[in-house]
């Protein structure tokens, strides 16, 4: 991983992360999770619970929408127990989601998941807003590297 911030630059092996590299790290597991939820919930599998309502009411849009809840144990990792509502679309991308941290009862964070883009097969969201518009966080100029091992 290599994390740029304010100028200064760091490459590290996830395999090795170490006091100096620990808040890189986390902040990489943070934006991994904005861009790549889907994906991390299939590599967090056997560190989750999950619950799947058919029908409920999305925080932003007030669609009634299927909603997957994914809570993390208690044990390891950045931000153990915390909880994610995801509202999902017909075609069963994330339209909306919920992070409540530490599994609060109420939520700390409210996004759209938008902007979706294909990216070698890949459907990857690429805007999130909150409901009042005043916060955003986009990626841009995502791409998709196939390596072999």
């Amino acid at each position: 991983v290599t994390g740029i911030s304010r100028g200064d630059t760091i490459t590290y092996n996830r395999k090795e992360v170490d006091s100096t590299t620990s808040k890189v790290d986390a902040a990489f597991i943070n934006d991994k999770y904005w861009l790549l939820a889907p994906i991390n919930i299939l590599w967090d599998e056997k560190s989750i619970t999950y619950n799947y309502d058919e029908s409920s009411i999305a925080p932003i849009s007030n669609d009634s929408l299927p909603k997957l809840t994914i809570v993390y144990g208690n044990a390891g990792g950045y931000t153990p127990g915390d909880a994610y509502d995801f509202y999902l679309a017909d075609d069963y991308r994330i339209k909306e989601w919920v992070f409540r941290k530490g599994n609060a009862p109420e939520p700390s964070s409210i996004t759209t998941w938008e902007g979706y883009e294909q990216i070698e097969g890949l459907a990857v969201s690429t805007m999130h807003k909150n409901k009042e518009g005043n916060f955003k966080l986009y990626f841009t100029g995502v791409a998709a590297v196939s390596t072999k091992n």
